[in-house]
């Protein structure tokens, strides 16, 4: 995430997922995924991304069946979905 530096992210939960995502970034091949899941549960009605950990409902739903290659996918959508979630934010 290097457009985006965790440090300089207000949001504390979106700067979780950015200190999240450049350490599994770092460990591709962890033997294990971590989900993003900040416990917040609420989708944006505009974006439809859980305004915690930046899923869909569907990456949400099927995470727990997912293959490690399958949730580094989405943890790799995870820079830009962030960058667009600020720009929303910043444009309100």
């Amino acid at each position: 995430m290097s457009a985006l530096l965790p440090e300089h992210i207000a949001n504390r939960r979106w700067r979780r997922v950015a200190e999240m995502a450049e350490q599994v970034q770092a460990a591709p091949n962890a033997p294990h995924v971590p989900s993003p899941c900040q416990s917040v549960c609420v989708m944006h009605p505009q974006t439809g991304l859980c305004e915690g950990c930046l899923r869909t409902l569907d990456e949400i739903a099927v995470w727990s069946r997912l293959d490690n290659p399958a949730k580094l996918q989405v943890w790799a959508l995870m820079p830009e979905r962030l960058a667009e979630r600020i720009a929303l934010e910043d444009a309100a």
